[in-house]
């Protein structure tokens, strides 16, 4: 069992910045790729970006890319999301997930969820 364990949310203002971090339980974190999503209040659950296991791939949604900086530490069990320049309609709960297949954007290719984290940027 995979327990994935997001923090670093809250409250900022439009053009401020946050770092979310996920801690991933277990000893294969290395071995799997892993991906940011986020939810809007009445809205579907959205990709934002994904990191191949090794950290050298990086890949993002067109609404975060130049803003958004995914990466991750093995070492730490660790994936990050630094989030730059946020804007109102960047707020959601942002989950981290576990990605077992080729698809980054696609949801159907995560198997473990954390329990989210909520960003409300104000204008």
């Amino acid at each position: 069992q995979v327990q994935l364990v997001e923090s670093g949310g809250g409250l900022v203002q439009a053009g401020g910045s946050l770092r979310l971090s996920c801690l991933a339980s277990g000893r294969t974190f290395s071995s799997y790729a892993m991906g940011w999503f986020r939810q809007a209040p009445g809205k579907e659950r959205d990709v934002v970006a994904s990191i191949s296991s090794s950290g050298r791939f990086t890949y993002y949604a067109d609404s975060v890319k130049g803003r958004f900086t995914i990466s991750r530490d093995n070492a730490k069990n660790t994936v990050y999301l630094q989030m730059n320049s946020l804007k109102p309609e960047d707020t959601a709960v942002y989950y981290c997930a576990r990605r077992t297949g080729s698809r980054w954007n696609s949801e159907t290719m995560y198997d473990y969820w954390g329990q989210g984290t909520q960003v409300t940027v104000s204008s």
